[in-house]
C-alpha cells in the first residue's frame, strides 16, 4: 500500500526515550519531511518543545509528500511503543515499523519482539497551528554551549521554590549566571567563560531575563538524557535550550525547548 509516511527502527526505544523528554502535554504534532521526524508539544502559548529524529537514525524512512503532518496523543503513542515493557532483556529489542496513509487515517505501529508482533492503530487529529518563535540563528544575541552535567548540578543546587529562574549572559563578568529567589532568599550560580564545563561562549551583549520555573521544569527530562546543551537568547529575551542526546547506538538526536521571558518584571527588579 502507498503510505504518506513509512519508517522502520530496529530499536523502538530510540524513539520512546526521546519522546519521554517532551511529555508535558498529552497531544503532540508530528511533522515529517525527507530530513526526518519532528514531534512538537506546546503549552499555554509560551513554551514549545521539539524532539528531532533525523532520517538517518531510521533503518527506513520514506515521506511521499513534501511534508506530512498530523496530531496524535503522546501518552497513547508512548504506551504503544513500550507495549513489550520499557526494559528489554540484554540483546533483545523491540523492532518498530510506523505507517501513516494520510489525512484522516490512523497512525499504524507494527511492533515485533522475539517473534511476537503487535499492531497498534492510533487515531490522528487535524494538526493545530503551531507557535512560530521565529528563532533563527541570525537573530541570536548570546549563545553558550555547556556540558549537561553543569546545568544538572545547577538545577540540583538552586532553590526551586522560586517562581522564576533568572539568566544573565554577558561578555564580561559574571559571564553566565543563574539566579533564583525562593523562600530561603536569593541564590546565584556563576560559570566563568573558561570553565571546564563551557564548550563554547559567544556573548555579544549583557542580557538578564527571567523565565517561569514551571515552564522550564519539563525540560529537565531532556537535560537528564543529554550530554551537551546549547543555551541561546535573542534580542527579545526568548530562550532556546537545545539538548544533544546520544542514544544507545551512539547516534545523535536533539530536543529543543523554546520559552518566552516572564513579562511581569519591571526594570527596577532587575
Amino acid at each position: 500500500e502507498r503510505y504518506a509516511l513509512s519508517a522502520s527502527l530496529d530499536n523502538a526505544r530510540h524513539l520512546s526515550s526521546l519522546l519521554r523528554a517532551v511529555p508535558f502535554q498529552d497531544h503532540a504534532t508530528c511533522f515529517a519531511t525527507a530530513s526526518g521526524l519532528r514531534v512538537t508539544v506546546e503549552d499555554a502559548k509560551c513554551i514549545q518543545a521539539n524532539a528531532f529524529i533525523q532520517a538517518e537514525i531510521f533503518q527506513e524512512f520514506s515521506v511521499q509528500e513534501e511534508s506530512v503532518m498530523f496530531r496524535v496523543s503522546l501518552s497513547v503513542l508512548l504506551d504503544c511503543l513500550t507495549i513489550f515493557g520499557t526494559s528489554s532483556l540484554p540483546g533483545t529489542s523491540t523492532a518498530l515499523r510506523m505507517c501513516y496513509r494520510g489525512y484522516g487515517y490512523p497512525l499504524m505501529l507494527f511492533l515485533e519482539e522475539g517473534g511476537v508482533v503487535t499492531v497498534c492503530k492510533i487515531n490522528t487529529q487535524e494538526p493545530e497551528e503551531l507557535l512560530d518563535f521565529d528563532f533563527c540563528s541570525t537573530k541570536v544575541v548570546n549563545k553558550i554551549i555547556l556540558q549537561s552535567e553543569g546545568l544538572r548540578e545547577a538545577f540540583a543546587e538552586l532553590d526551586m521554590t522560586s517562581e522564576v529562574l533568572q539568566i544573565t549572559m554577558s561578555p564580561d563578568k559574571p559571564y553566565f549566571r543563574l539566579s533564583t529567589f525562593g523562600n530561603a532568599g536569593s541564590a546565584h550560580l556563576d560559570y566563568p567563560r573558561d570553565s571546564d564545563l563551557m564548550e563554547a561562549f559567544h556573548c555579544n551583549q549583557t542580557q538578564t531575563n527571567r523565565y517561569k520555573i514551571s515552564l522550564l521544569k519539563p525540560s529537565t527530562k531532556a537535560l537528564a538524557l543529554s550530554c551537551k546543551v546549547s543555551i541561546r537568547t535573542d534580542a527579545q529575551g526568548f530562550l532556546s535550550l537545545q539538548y544533544m542526546i546520544r542514544n544507545e547506538d551512539g547516534q545523535i538526536c536533539f530536543v529543543e525547548y523554546y520559552c518566552c521571558p516572564d513579562e511581569n518584571i519591571t526594570e527596577a527588579e532587575l
